[in-house]
């Protein structure tokens, strides 16, 4: 019989998204038997765990190896849970967490997001097992499995419940973080430029929202045949990390040049930023400047965030660097080129042209196969849910406290047959 009670497990959380929700994982795993302690670099991770098993860390940066090895020792910890693998803190738990044996739980942001998040085992993005796993392999795995595509479930909630647990999280850290002087974000701003930027961007929503309606509406009453390039979060770790570019100008200025050289000359290219986009590189301005350059600034358009489905619904092709947003393009059958390491990164969807050829004539992916793809996401590290609403974490909690418990990572479960049947009806809150 395969145990998946807490007996005898013992949790190591890290930093987790903005809100509540390791909180509340946290607690559900202690009604399951396990124990459970949490390691807060800051008062935003204080004020949203509690007194209960919490592990302050005021210490710096070169303190931080040792102190997490004594508190894996010390409690004999044999699972830690993070949100991402990529900052300082996470990836030297992590790298001393796989030397001890202990399970690492990571989770991300949903690679088929909106409507899900993504928990895996060991690593997300660029360190994910899909790295490794061939379509093939994953056609194999659905063999055993009967079901059909499975539509898009209930809506978890919007991005202002993200952005709204961003700004207290950083106001706490700015306002009341004296207890942990040695704190640094992993990120290159401080915390008083990020609180600025949250609250600057609060404060611009209704602005944006106007001309994001505007220069939608020019395009898709313009007309003329477009490519949609996706842009992505500068400071994010799976552009960071995991792509040949070091800013967000570099792939601008790759992309426009590729579209001068290739496009006809009828077709337009816009830029969409990405939802969280708060103004920290001058994407508009670049934009501007390197279409200029390149002889096609009345060819060239910037749309500061949004919905992207509208957009998707009218476009002949998309480029990024490893957005997972590129996981809409795939759905819809469109030609999509990438530049940086991604979990779909596949052969038989992703075309390998030289980017002016891409512009040109692009080539289509195999549909059928990314289907199969997505299936086998959907029976594995894709949850329906979301961190930051209400709904979304009720809803979150219902599977992933039983994965977390597993003895087998989700991928394996599905390819050697043992996975537990996933719950995939659309939900009304």
């Amino acid at each position: 019989m395969i145990r998946t009670q807490g007996d005898d497990r013992r949790f190591l959380f890290l930093q987790g998204p903005h809100g509540p929700f390791f909180k509340d994982l946290g607690a559900m795993l202690r009604r399951a038997g396990a124990e459970v302690w949490r390691v807060g670099f800051n008062r935003g991770d204080q004020a949203y765990w509690g007194r209960q098993g919490y592990i302050p860390f005021t210490g710096t940066q070169d303190d931080w190896p040792q102190t997490v090895e004594g508190v894996f020792d010390r409690l004999a910890i044999t699972d830690l849970v993070l949100y991402g693998d990529t900052r300082f803190i996470h990836a030297e738990a992590v790298t001393r967490a796989r030397a001890r044996g202990i399970t690492v739980h990571v989770f991300e942001e949903g690679y088929l997001r909106p409507w899900w998040v993504t928990y895996e085992r060991g690593g997300a993005n660029g360190h994910s097992r899909l790295m490794d796993l061939s379509a093939a392999d994953m056609q194999r795995a659905l063999e055993r499995c009967e079901i059909d595509l499975i539509d898009a479930p209930a809506h978890w909630g919007d991005m202002r419940h993200h952005v709204f647990y961003g700004f207290a999280y950083h106001a706490r850290v700015l306002l009341a973080n004296g207890r942990y002087k040695g704190f640094r974000p992993h990120r290159a701003m401080n915390v008083a430029q990020e609180f600025q930027l949250y609250l600057g961007r609060l404060l611009a929503m209704p602005l944006h929202a106007i001309e994001r309606r505007l220069a939608t509406w020019r395009v898709r009453t313009g007309g003329f045949p477009y490519h949609l390039a996706l842009l992505q979060l500068e400071h994010d770790s799976s552009f960071q990390q995991h792509s040949p570019f070091s800013t967000m100008t570099e792939f601008l200025e790759v992309t426009i040049q590729g579209f001068a050289q290739g496009a006809p000359r009828h077709h337009h290219l816009v830029f969409k930023a990405h939802p969280l986009e708060d103004g920290r590189t001058r994407l508009k301005a670049d934009i501007q400047r390197l279409a200029r350059v390149a002889g096609v600034a009345d060819r060239v358009h910037f749309i500061r965030g949004g919905k992207l489905a509208g957009l998707l619904n009218h476009a002949r092709s998309s480029v990024t660097v490893n957005s997972t947003a590129a996981q809409q393009v795939l759905w819809r059958g469109m030609p999509l080129k990438v530049f940086g390491a991604a979990v779909y990164d596949k052969p038989e969807f992703v075309s390998t042209q030289p980017l002016p050829d891409f512009f040109a004539q692009p080539s289509r992916p195999d549909l059928r196969a990314y289907r199969d793809y997505r299936r086998f996401l959907l029976e594995t590290s894709q949850l329906p849910g979301g961190f930051y609403s209400a709904a979304g974490r009720r809803q979150l909690l219902r599977q992933v406290v039983d994965l977390l418990l597993s003895p087998e990572d989700p991928y394996t479960a599905l390819i050697r047959g043992h996975a537990a049947p996933r719950q995939h009806l659309r939900l009304v809150r």
